[in-house]
């Protein structure tokens, strides 16, 4: 960027925040200025974001940065730099301040939550002795405690990371949405391998077993890259089955696309035709379409906490918002208002939505 004439004066990365004074000053001289240097330590916990949605209902909460899995498909850790997670005092304070604001809900942001740690290495050991220590587990629960009327979510989740303790954590609060998305990425153990995932089909499987044991109404979504490097048609074949025996809510799905300077790039080929791509592609969608139908169709008749995030795009007369299991529910808007919680009984439902009527105001 900086060679190209007349493009740019200044290149910055997103830690080097702090030393933007310095490099406007170096521009100033007429030199051109660049810092895209990765922090170890930075977590931009003495930033109060910026709400764009003033008045909104749900907000994000970024509980730490970067990524140390190293997936071979991935750039996250080479565009973010290692993990590092913010003090779980920001966090807490941060929900604290949003509901105070009106905000209802709060979604736990980071790349992969359940590796968050404060005050402990990667290794597990304590940095400091006279000072706590805070997992995943006890962060969420904090938030939880902020009040009953703030509703917690979560992304995303490694499998490798996902324990009982958050799980149970989980189960105990009612506030806690009983919702997970668990990517998997494949249901192909050599794949698994090949992208550096470090979990087997087993190991996944397992993880899926206890969240149905602990949370038994948790929805379940996860990602699928389909043609990834080597990818053989039994190897498809395992994600299909993976996928009937998960009987996932929902799933994001995509086609393999090679990223540079990934360790896929240096390592493998991208040896699967993009017409193979397509058609186990289409196969997955398939597949997914009928799950989530079938999701859906088992909410027919129940009675759903909402809350409501405003008007339907389908009708200005309907409202919309979503369940505790991240399904959105559409229904008639009558006296209902942005941020409440409304008990909706489901009288319908496409694969993509519920549809309802409001009968009780929480």
């Amino acid at each position: 960027l900086l060679e190209e004439e007349k493009l740019v004066d200044l290149v910055a990365g997103p830690d080097a925040y702090r030393d933007l004074p310095n490099l406007f000053e170096e521009v100033g001289t007429g030199q051109k200025a660049v810092n895209v240097l990765l922090s170890r330590d930075e977590t931009y916990a003495d930033i109060s974001p910026v709400r764009l949605d003033q008045g909104g209902i749900s907000a994000f909460v970024t509980i730490m940065r970067g990524c140390d899995n190293m997936c071979s498909f991935c750039v996250v850790p080479f565009t973010r730099g290692r993990e590092r997670s913010r003090d779980p005092q920001t966090i807490v304070e941060e929900c604290r301040d949003l509901f105070e604001k009106g905000y209802r809900e709060v979604t736990l942001l980071g790349q992969n939550v359940d590796s968050y740690r404060w005050n402990i290495t990667s290794k597990g050991e304590i940095k400091d002795s006279s000072l706590p220590t805070t997992n995943f587990a006890q962060l969420m629960e904090k938030v939880a405690l902020v009040s009953p009327l703030l509703r917690v979510r979560f992304s995303t989740s490694h499998p490798k990371d996902m324990t009982d303790e958050v799980l149970e954590i989980m189960s105990k609060y009612e506030n806690i949405c009983p919702y997970i998305h668990l990517p998997v990425q494949s249901g192909n153990t050599d794949v698994l391998y090949r992208m550096n995932r470090g979990y087997s089909r087993e190991w996944y499987l397992e993880r899926i077993d206890a969240i149905k044991r602990i949370i038994p109404d948790c929805a379940i979504s996860t990602d699928i890259i389909t043609g990834f490097c080597g990818e053989r048609d039994e190897e498809h074949q395992d994600t299909l089955s993976l996928m009937e025996s998960v009987q996932y809510d929902f799933a994001y799905m995509f086609k393999y696309s090679e990223r540079p300077k990934t360790l896929a790039e240096r390592r493998f080929k991208d040896d699967v035709p993009e017409d193979v791509k397509g058609q186990r592609l289409n196969e997955i969608i398939e597949k997914q379409l009928s799950h989530s139908l079938k999701s859906h169709q088992k909410q027919v008749g129940t009675l759903q906490k909402v809350l409501v995030e405003g008007p339907s795009k389908r009708s200005e007369d309907f409202y919309c918002g979503r369940n505790g299991r991240n399904s959105m529910v559409v229904f008639p808007k009558e006296n209902a208002t942005k941020g409440d919680y409304v008990m909706v009984r489901i009288e319908e439902c496409t694969s993509a939505t519920l549809l309802g009527k409001i009968e009780q105001y929480v």
